[in-house]
């Protein structure tokens, strides 16, 4: 995998993206991202969150991570994408944060966040994931966090593939479920035969 410092550089894997609220960025998420709609009973009980106030005053969110959302990356637009979805039973909808570079969309922070009651409202900081390139949605109701691989020599733009891991909530926390792992097509510049492209699962 290439050095982390790479992927401060170059453009971002395109695919499906998430649907975003509030001030969150129109990047495209990376290559296999699931679709993270929400279900017609979250959205019926949808409350806007402030994700990136949110990350500000979380403890569980690293000083680098924090350093990304000093300032916007343009105009009032900060480079995070939340999603409202049921992952963990709870009245309320949990909120699902990524947040990426300004510069080339790598992601560098996946989070959820469900509401809890009591004296004062607020969210609990449930799931956190800081490795470079992460991308968390939802899939059939569960969280579904992907990791962009890279071998010597890719390109930011180009990773030679891509693990996935789904995870279900149970006793309080989210349990890995299924993983698997994607190798992707490599296509000659002059339109040949494409390499081998295999999946597999773990």
């Amino acid at each position: 995998m290439a050095a982390v410092g790479l992927l401060l550089a170059g453009c971002n894997p395109g695919g499906e993206g998430v649907r975003s609220e509030g001030s969150a960025s129109t990047t495209p998420a990376p290559k296999g991202a699931v679709s993270s709609a929400p279900s017609p009973a979250s959205t019926a009980a949808h409350k806007k969150v402030d994700a990136v106030q949110l990350m500000k005053d979380d403890p569980k969110v690293s000083a680098d991570v924090k350093k990304s959302l000093y300032k916007p990356c343009a105009a009032d637009e900060y480079p995070v994408e939340v999603t409202s979805a049921s992952l963990t039973g709870s009245k309320s909808p949990d909120v699902i944060v990524n947040v990426m570079t300004c510069a080339d969309s790598v992601g560098i922070g996946s989070y959820v966040y469900r509401r809890h009651a009591g004296a004062k409202d607020g969210y609990d900081n449930v799931y956190a994931n800081e490795q470079p390139s992460v991308y968390a949605g939802v899939n059939k109701g569960e969280l579904e966090v992907s990791k962009q691989t890279y071998a010597a020599g890719d390109k930011v733009c180009c990773p030679s593939g891509e693990d996935v891991m789904t995870y279900r909530w149970s006793g309080g926390r989210f349990m890995p479920h299924h993983r698997y792992h994607t190798d992707y097509s490599k296509t000659t510049v002059d339109g040949g035969t494409p390499g081998d492209g295999t999946g597999s699962e773990g």
